[in-house]
């Protein structure tokens, strides 16, 4: 193919991508390549722009072009990656070239090119949300342990059942030992105490204290003339 069919195949692609090719010479164009957002549901995306960088050889098309690839410096941050991704995206390439040698390849690249950088969208896009899902699942099974019993098996019963008795034991132990603490108390206490705790007679009756806390039948104080 000679100049003059590099520019008819120029022309084509100008009426495919009017507002997309830029003609730098008659060897030389750059065509934009708006890709599609992701489409996974609740992710929102602004999608990067590629730039194809296309030079005709002279013998193009019995030869590949010669393509190089960027990022339309006013994209918006994205998950593709330049250059690592640059090479992967125009390797992959080359099954397309070499399936059209000898024929205008251009346009059959462009669509290749762009059904690819999509796929790798995607699939990142996809990733991001398996990751984002897994962790909801997680914390989800966290809060949801805390609602969860242990599983009881015979074992884990009698070793309950055999704590639970000794606790009960040791509760009972403990509060037998404190009445019996209070009744030894109770028998020390001084006669004003067991007044005052009401455990004796009140002041109608013949009983009183002496200054020792002794009860005093108050009929046998005398008294010196």
């Amino acid at each position: 193919m000679g100049l003059e069919e590099q520019l008819q195949e120029i022309e084509v692609l100008q009426s495919i991508y009017p507002d997309e090719l830029t003609q730098i010479s008659d060897t030389n164009y750059t065509i934009r390549l708006v890709l599609e957002p992701p489409s996974i549901p609740g992710q929102v995306h602004e999608p990067p722009t590629l730039i194809l960088h296309v030079t005709y050889p002279p013998t193009y098309p019995d030869v590949p072009p010669m393509l190089d690839l960027t990022l339309d410096p006013t994209s918006p941050p994205s998950s593709l990656s330049f250059p690592d991704d640059k090479t992967t995206l125009l390797t992959a390439l080359a099954p397309t070239i070499d399936e059209n040698l000898g024929m205008e390849m251009v346009f059959t690249l462009t669509t290749t090119l762009k059904e690819s950088a999509e796929e790798m969208l995607n699939s990142r896009a996809q990733e991001k949300e398996n990751k984002r899902e897994e962790e909801i699942r997680r914390e989800e099974e966290k809060e949801m342990e805390k609602f969860r019993g242990t599983l009881v098996t015979h074992e884990r019963f009698t070793v309950w059942r055999e704590k639970f008795f000794a606790e009960l034991e040791e509760a009972k132990k403990r509060e037998k030992e404190k009445e019996d603490e209070e009744k030894t108390k109770e028998k020390r206490m001084t006669g004003i105490e067991l007044y005052e705790r009401g455990l004796v007679g009140t002041a109608d009756d013949d009983e009183n204290e002496d200054r020792d806390g002794e009860v005093t039948d108050l009929s046998q104080l005398k008294i010196k003339d």
